[in-house]
C-alpha cells in the first residue's frame, strides 16, 4: 500500500479549482508526504500536462483526484428554484445570469488518460465510481481511492473494491465530497473516522479542518493512517 511508503503521513488535499499547482504537488511529495493534483474543472488534456510537468520535476509517487459524475440528473425543479436565487443575486450586481449547463467533467477521457498514464494514486470525490472503473485502475496498479463523509458511503466504496477510502468531516465546509446534495448526517471528523474504522477493512485517510500537528495526530490516533 502506497501509504506505507510515506515518510510524513501527510496527503495533499486536491484543491480543485484554484490554489492547486503541480509545483504544490511536487513540494509535498519531495518533502515526504503524497502530493496530489487535481483535475476537476479541467480538461483531459490539461490533466495529462499536469502529469507530465510533475514527472519532469520528481520521481516521487503522486495522485489525480476526479470528480464523479452524478448517478441521475438534477431535478429540473430544484434546479430552477436555485436559478432564481442567483438571479436577484445577479440583478443586485448588476451582471447578466448565464443559462444553466452541466457536463461530466470530461469523464470518459480522463479515465482514458489515467489508464494510459498509469499514476500511483486516483482518488474520486462527490461519489463512488462503478466497480468495473475501479478494477481497471487497480489492473494496472494503480490504488483507487474514494471521498467518504458517512459510514453508509464507506460501506458502498468498499463494496467497490477501493483500495483506501478518503474520510471527510463536516468541519471541510461546505464543499464536502458526500455522495448526495443533502441529507447526510453531518459527522465531524474525528467521529466519523472512529465509525468507518469500525467496520472497514482499507486504509482511512482524514480530511476536514486539519490545519496542525496536534490535528493531525488526533486523527492519527482516532483510526486513519494519513491525513
Amino acid at each position: 500500500m502506497i501509504l506505507d511508503t510515506l515518510d510524513i503521513p501527510i496527503v495533499l488535499a486536491p484543491l480543485a479549482g484554484g490554489p492547486s499547482t503541480t509545483d504544490l504537488a511536487v513540494a509535498v511529495s519531495e518533502a515526504g508526504g503524497l502530493g496530489f493534483l487535481a483535475s476537476g474543472y479541467r480538461t483531459a488534456a490539461d490533466l495529462r500536462e499536469q502529469v507530465r510537468s510533475f514527472r519532469a520535476s520528481s520521481a516521487r509517487p503522486f495522485g489525480v483526484n476526479l470528480f464523479t459524475p452524478p448517478a441521475s440528473a438534477s431535478d429540473p425543479e430544484v434546479c430552477a428554484r436555485y436559478v432564481e436565487v442567483l438571479r436577484r443575486e445577479a440583478d443586485r450586481a448588476g451582471v447578466p445570469l448565464g443559462e444553466p449547463r452541466s457536463d461530466d467533467d470530461d469523464w470518459n477521457a480522463k479515465l482514458v488518460a489515467l489508464s494510459e498514464l498509469k499514476v500511483p494514486v486516483v482518488s474520486f470525490v462527490f461519489g463512488c465510481p462503478p466497480a468495473e472503473v475501479v478494477a481497471r485502475l487497480r489492473a494496472i496498479a494503480t490504488s483507487v481511492w474514494v471521498t467518504v463523509t458517512s459510514p453508509e458511503e464507506a460501506q458502498v466504496a468498499e463494496d467497490a473494491g477501493v483500495d483506501a477510502v478518503v474520510v471527510q468531516g463536516y468541519e471541510a465546509g461546505g464543499h464536502r465530497g458526500s455522495f448526495s446534495d443533502g441529507g447526510e448526517t453531518p459527522y465531524g471528523l474525528l467521529s466519523l473516522l472512529q465509525l468507518v474504522a469500525a467496520r472497514a477493512h482499507v486504509p482511512l485517510v482524514a480530511a476536514g479542518g486539519l490545519a496542525s500537528g496536534r490535528g493531525v495526530a488526533a486523527a492519527l490516533v482516532a483510526g486513519a493512517q494519513a491525513a
